[in-house]
């Protein structure tokens, strides 16, 4: 597991659940998995992302175990960004909801997370949202860079599914 240790962190400013549902952009992504809720707990509290998608190229719980509310951790995408994340909703097993409060790169005023997973007849059921909001100077890259994010979260949450249904 590769963590970049950023020399420098830009600020960001706080989110709430009405940023991510207003957000400039905004991806929302499902998969459904035969996996219990509680095995797609176990993968998104744990450390094994880092291993099964590539985007995620390190992870680390600055805060101890148990996680809640008010948990920091860093997540390091493609080696080269780092954003430092505080949780805002912690509902074990179930739902866990982030902003970043520090990135690694300048260019980004607010962005958030929100992860649910439901029970199904069948399994259960994974759904992402990210909401982001960058600096003028950088909103045309995130217009332009839009249907590859939105690629890269089907494909992570495709490999979600692989991992924990095998």
């Amino acid at each position: 597991m590769v963590v970049l240790m950023a020399r420098h962190w830009y600020p960001l400013a706080e989110s709430g659940d009405a940023f991510l549902k207003s957000a400039s952009f905004r991806y929302v992504h499902s998969v459904e998995t035969t996996a219990p809720a509680e095995r797609i707990w176990e993968v998104l509290t744990g450390e094994k992302l880092v291993h099964w998608v590539w985007v995620f190229t390190g992870l680390r719980w600055v805060s101890p175990r148990p996680f809640g509310v008010g948990t920091v951790r860093d997540v390091t995408l493609l080696g080269v960004f780092t954003a430092r994340e505080r949780f805002f909703r912690w509902d074990e097993g179930h739902r866990f909801t982030f902003n970043v409060f520090e990135a690694s790169l300048p260019g980004f005023r607010h962005a958030a997370e929100d992860w649910t997973i439901e029970s199904t007849p069948s399994g259960s059921r994974l759904t992402w949202t990210m909401a982001i909001e960058a600096i003028p100077l950088v909103t045309p890259l995130m217009w332009v860079s839009s249907p590859v994010i939105r690629l890269v979260k089907r494909r992570a949450l495709r490999t979600i599914r692989a991992h924990v249904d095998s």
